[in-house]
């Protein structure tokens, strides 16, 4: 791949450079005032991460529990490359990243005794993969990935959203070696880039696509539902750490499941609580964190999601020469998670419901809002709650008859379940259907071509049109 033998090798710079600098003394010494330190690497605009790191630290559940004695210290990144680098020189204890980072974490720390790290809890994930997305400008002539064949696409060589781009290209039948050129980027950067015409594309993990598309800087071309290979954030932890310190592991994972109780229970104060502190838009936190966002929130690493890890690891070896594998079996540590979690582990790990749901009653449709696979929201300007709608189409019809501006309304994707803005989704009219379900959204224009030749009774409907339509009865 283009420019990957000089990223891998700047990266090792880096992490050489790094190391030299700090030492390798640890960070868990008791300092000068005799508290016990613990140093937590994490990403603060990487929102699948909140409950391990932005929502932890302003709720401050972690230093209530650990109490006087201990210090905390949080470090923020764009990425979790840094993350690992500081692992490995001993200076970062916890951290949070997402699902190739932490394969790389495991590869680059697994050699040093005092560097091992283990992952020990998840933050979020998403069984299809849709926290990873493509964008292009807004007045790119590109429709779908397979359009950008030849152009240049950003991306942060070694995370989640590099790892789907490189698997939807192949999946397209793009070699991603010679059919485009991809650039690394830190997200920030990247987006800059999208912006100014350096680059054509834009790849990478949550929340950049929905900030970019949100801010009208950019439009979604792939949603990494369509891959179908699950994706998520995950703690991990460096292991002599752990083992000098199991109080402090124990207190930070009773710290996240308060957190993800929290975010579960409170979802738009969390997400307007989490816009302050990092400058996201609530309506772009909200959309990947509030009830049946594109993040579930969930502590424990399910079947799938381990199953997908592994599955990444002769792939992530394929395209990376240096990364040396990693049995995941042997990464993976949940005792201490078990220990804290209570009885009710192991009928927890097996479920994979969204434990977060849209529920009420539609007040336009008149009916109990109560599949998840229809499920839509409206938050009004000015209103301190949201409102439920049991379709899309019914979230149409209250769009039409609000009396208050819109601060964003919600859909979710007719064929991957993707909680997407209505105002920019992809619209098909079926007037076969029910007249409660005759507006169907989609997140892209492949998902809407796909889902139509199965469907030719289905015609393409501009937004506006299908607004006008759902508010005057529900026939386009």
């Amino acid at each position: 791949m283009k420019g990957l033998a000089a990223m891998k090798g700047l990266t090792a710079l880096a992490a050489a450079l790094l190391v030299a600098a700090t030492g390798c003394s640890v960070s868990g010494a008791a300092g000068g005032d005799g508290k016990t330190k613990v140093v937590i690497g994490y990403q603060s605009k990487t929102i699948n991460t909140v409950t391990a790191g932005t929502l932890l630290r302003s709720l401050g559940y972690l230093e209530k529990r650990l109490g006087d004695r201990y210090t905390v210290e949080w470090q923020d990144y764009d990425t979790g490359a840094p993350i690992t680098a500081k692992m490995v020189a001993g200076k970062i204890d916890i951290g949070s990243m997402g699902d190739y980072p932490l394969l790389i974490n495991a590869s680059r720390t697994q050699g040093i005794a005092a560097a091992r790290t283990e992952l020990v809890s998840i933050t979020g994930y998403n069984l299809r993969g849709g926290l990873n997305m493509v964008v292009v400008p807004p007045a790119s002539k590109a429709r779908t990935l397979a359009d950008l064949k030849g152009a240049k696409i950003s991306a942060s060589i070694g995370s989640a959203g590099h790892g789907t781009l490189v698997q939807a290209l192949e999946k397209d039948g793009i070699d991603p070696a010679t059919g485009v050129q991809i650039v690394n980027h830190q997200p920030a950067v990247g987006a800059a880039q999208l912006e100014s015409g350096g680059v054509q594309g834009y790849a990478q993990f949550v929340a950049w696509p929905g900030l970019m598309v949100f801010q009208d800087k950019g439009r979604l071309v792939y949603d990494g539902s369509a891959l179908n290979v699950p994706t998520f954030h995950g703690v991990v932890l460096r292991q002599a750490y752990a083992k000098e310190h199991p109080e402090v592991v124990e207190a930070f994972l009773q710290a996240q499941i308060d957190t993800t109780r929290y975010l579960h229970e409170q979802p738009l104060r969390a997400a307007e609580s989490v816009a302050k502190v990092t400058g996201l838009p609530p309506e772009v936190v909200y959309l990947y964190n509030g009830p049946g966002g594109i993040s579930t929130f969930d502590v424990m690493l399910k079947p799938p999601l381990q199953a997908a890890h592994e599955h990444d690891v002769p792939y992530l070896k394929r395209i990376n020469a240096e990364f040396a594998g990693v049995d995941v079996s042997k990464f993976v540590n949940d005792s201490y998670l078990r220990k804290v979690y209570g009885s009710s582990y192991d009928t927890d790990r097996a479920s994979t419901t969204n434990p977060a749901r849209i529920t009420g009653t539609d007040p336009v449709c008149g009916v109990a809002v109560s599949d998840p696979k229809t499920a839509s929201e409206l938050w009004s300007t000015g209103s301190a709650t949201t409102q439920p709608a049991a379709t899309p189409t019914c979230l149409l019809r209250q769009i039409a008859k609000a009396t208050a501006g819109v601060r964003a309304a919600y859909v979710p994707d007719t064929t991957t379940g993707t909680r997407w803005f209505a105002g920019e989704s992809i619209w098909l009219h079926d007037p076969s259907a029910p007249k409660n379900e005759r507006f169907l959204p989609f997140t892209t224009q492949d998902g809407a071509d796909a889902y139509r030749k199965d469907h030719p009774k289905t015609e393409p409907v501009p937004y506006e049109e299908a607004l006008k339509a759902a508010g005057t009865g529900g026939d386009a």
